[in-house]
């Protein structure tokens, strides 16, 4: 494999990346981009101007995923799909999901410039959500187009304001019937392109990572109800206190994790009292749980035991008790090919890259069970992510993306690629 693209041909890429930052900036650096709402709107919009303007054909599902594409010079062909998400978590960053859909936007640009129309079709997606930071589920986009959700199940499903996700999508301009229907049976191929959200390559020195698998999840809506009592009259052998229950199963959550080991990861990333008076014994507590495992055997024994001990803590403490599972998303293994394809495109232009698991979730993992996926990674400065401090270097940005267009080169104009 030999390069076929200057670097130069990508240097719109930091430039683009601030650009649809300015779409929920904040004061503060941060960047809140949340599904459905007008930030996020404007900014699929912009991007699809931008894909018009560099010759891709332009498109919404019923999801409100956007796709720009460039046509093949065989339509028989299976797909070759790149991209990622633009929502992103309250106060983010500018890279996380955003990264992946600008490189894989100026990679296909930069081809249809240099080698005109592809054997394969070439597109890229950006997808309406990964994140799950508004609505009680993620991968919305990424699952509509891969079978995983129906358009129609948004209805019983309400952000912390009520609004339902069928409601804030029909306000958004989507879920209507006469758009185009987002499940897709045409993709040959998936690769995504993604900032690490980890330390391994800026500490090991290395360029690019090349993810051999996604770890699994699973997410909980954990619920205790007790008694709510006057903090001053009611004698502690008398109480029901939920926020006491909670703080032992949180102290039984992270003993029992650190017994486990790596790479198993637990957290609860949002506690709720009610009804939060400060005279007040809480009688209610919701909290959230989220565990990672990158074995699926793992990741179901841990959750199954921790869930027994935390019903067997609520039960000794007279407590209401209820985890509800909200995500469950298996270890996706990569495409040994489309890997190795990536680790000749590094070895060509004399990057230094390393194999690794992916500790977050993406929407590749959505993918690897219906296509061929791959997923490579850059350094992320001091591993931050889902932060205002997110930053990679531009010519870090630019080498990812490089690698990328060396990879949808090999897929869709070159015959060895599509083996």
């Amino acid at each position: 494999m030999r390069p076929l693209l200057d670097m130069g041909a990508l240097a719109e890429l930091p430039g683009l990346l601030d650009e649809l930052a300015g779409f929920g900036a904040e004061e503060g650096g941060g960047v809140t981009r949340l599904l459905y709402t007008e930030p996020w709107r404007a900014a699929q919009l912009f991007l699809a101007e931008r894909m018009q303007a560099a010759g891709l054909e332009t498109r919404f599902d019923r999801a409100g995923n956007l796709y720009g594409r460039l046509q093949g010079s065989s339509p028989a062909e299976p797909v070759v799909l790149t991209g990622s998400h633009i929502d992103t978590v309250r106060s983010g960053g500018r890279y996380d999901g955003a990264y992946g859909v600008a490189a894989g936007l100026l990679a296909i640009a930069a081809l249809k410039r240099v080698c005109g129309t592809p054997v394969r079709t070439l597109e890229v997606a950006s997808f309406c959500e990964e994140e799950g930071s508004r609505f009680p589920l993620a991968y919305w986009g990424s699952g509509n187009a891969t079978g995983v959700y129906d358009i129609g199940g948004g209805e019983d499903i309400a952000d912390a304001n009520g609004i339902t996700l069928g409601d804030a999508m029909r306000a958004a301009g989507f879920g209507l019937v006469l758009q185009q229907p987002c499940l897709r049976r045409d993709i040959g191929a998936f690769v995504e392109l993604h900032i690490e959200q980890g330390v391994a390559l800026e500490r090991t020195g290395r360029q690019i990572g090349l993810v051999e698998a996604i770890v699994g999840q699973r997410r909980y809506a954990v619920t205790l109800v007790g008694a709510s009592n006057h903090a001053g009259t009611t004698p502690m052998s008398m109480r029901a206190d939920a926020l006491a229950g909670a703080a032992e199963m949180l102290a039984l959550l992270e003993t029992r994790a650190r017994a486990a080991g790596d790479p198993l990861v637990a957290t609860v990333g949002r506690l709720e009292t009610l009804p939060g008076t400060p005279n007040v014994i809480p009688g209610e507590v919701r909290f959230t749980l989220d565990i990672r495992h990158d074995e699926e055997a793992e990741l179901d024994v841990f959750c199954r035991e921790t869930l027994a001990a935390f019903e067997s803590v609520a039960r000794s403490r007279g407590l209401g008790f209820e985890a509800r599972c909200w995500l469950a998303t298996e270890p996706a293994p990569m495409d040994a090919g489309l890997t190795r394809l990536l680790e000749r495109a590094c070895l060509a232009r004399n990057f230094s890259a390393r194999r690794m698991v992916s500790g977050a979730g993406h929407d590749a993992q959505l993918f690897a069970p219906v296509c061929p996926t791959a997923m490579l990674f850059v350094p992320s400065r001091g591993g931050v992510s889902h932060s205002p401090g997110e930053y990679s270097t531009p010519a870090q940005l630019m080498a990812g993306a490089a690698v990328l267009a060396d990879c949808l080169y090999e897929l869709g104009y070159e015959q060895e690629g599509r083996q």
